[in-house]
């Protein structure tokens, strides 16, 4: 059972106070990015420790695992970001579709519009007079009378998290941790090998680059930051080993060549 301070009480307060609550109203729905950040920094990094894993199975040298890694990491992270911003543009282009549907069919049939607003607040529990008194509000402002359509029956919002910013976020993570397994490699390069056991540092870093990530993502939800780290250690430690063996197996198609 959580225990609340006086300051935690004091802060739900001012949150909740009127002018708070105006305030939010005026500003509209704030859309986090949160989830394209997570998403492209672990596809990133699970992608790209992937090829460099499966490069050193195949028992490649320091200079095909920088080739491999970076062009994976610039077109798979291109492409995943412009999937993003495509299927969120796709999400947009439904909604309005179905909220032009929507307002046609308040135009062309009223009455089954306003039935549509009627069956909405029966199912939450309204009845009687309050029921009458519910929909003949919601009807009297074209706005409303949308809005309850669109996000009751559609499940829609009136309002749409940028695309090109969600693919934008989405492409900037996956550089970003991305790059991370590659970092001892390009080093490794540089220095004309002269790092002992490269495949090792790369692990250690992308290990914690995934702890970390987990950790971050914890902070918008209700887990422990300990318990996210480890679930998304474990899964990238998956994709690598996959990833590992796949070029184990297949190093004899390597010297064969």
């Amino acid at each position: 059972m959580h225990r609340h301070t006086e300051e935690d009480l004091d802060k739900i307060r001012i949150a909740n106070s009127p002018e708070a609550i105006r305030q939010q109203l005026e500003e509209g729905p704030k859309h986090s990015n949160l989830g394209d950040f997570v998403l492209g920094a672990i596809d990133g990094a699970i992608t790209t420790f992937a090829v460099v894993a499966g490069a050193v199975g195949a028992d490649l040298g320091a200079g095909i695992v920088v080739v491999l890694g970076s062009a994976n990491l610039l077109a798979d992270g291109f492409s995943m970001g412009v999937g993003v911003f495509l299927g969120q543009r796709a999400e947009h282009q439904q909604a309005d579709a179905l909220r032009e549907s929507a307002s046609r069919h308040i135009d062309l049939y009223p009455e089954g519009a306003k039935d549509a607003v009627r069956q909405i607040f029966i199912a939450r529990g309204f009845e009687g007079e309050a029921l009458e008194f519910a929909v003949a509000t919601v009807i009297s402002n074209r706005d409303t009378w949308l809005h309850e359509i669109m996000h009751e029956l559609h499940n829609v919002s009136d309002e749409h998290k940028s695309a090109g910013k969600a693919g934008l976020v989405t492409f900037l993570a996956f550089l970003l941790v991305g790059t991370i397994p590659l970092l001892v490699y390009f080093a490794a390069v540089a220095t004309d090998g002269d790092i002992p056991s490269p495949f090792l540092w790369a692990s250690i870093l992308t290990g914690i680059a995934f702890f970390l990530v987990g950790a971050v993502k914890s902070t918008f939800v209700t887990t422990k930051w300990w318990y996210e780290g480890l679930e998304t250690l474990a899964v990238g430690g998956v994709a690598a080993a996959l990833a590992y063996g796949v070029g184990v197996l297949l190093r004899g198609l390597v010297d064969s060549v």
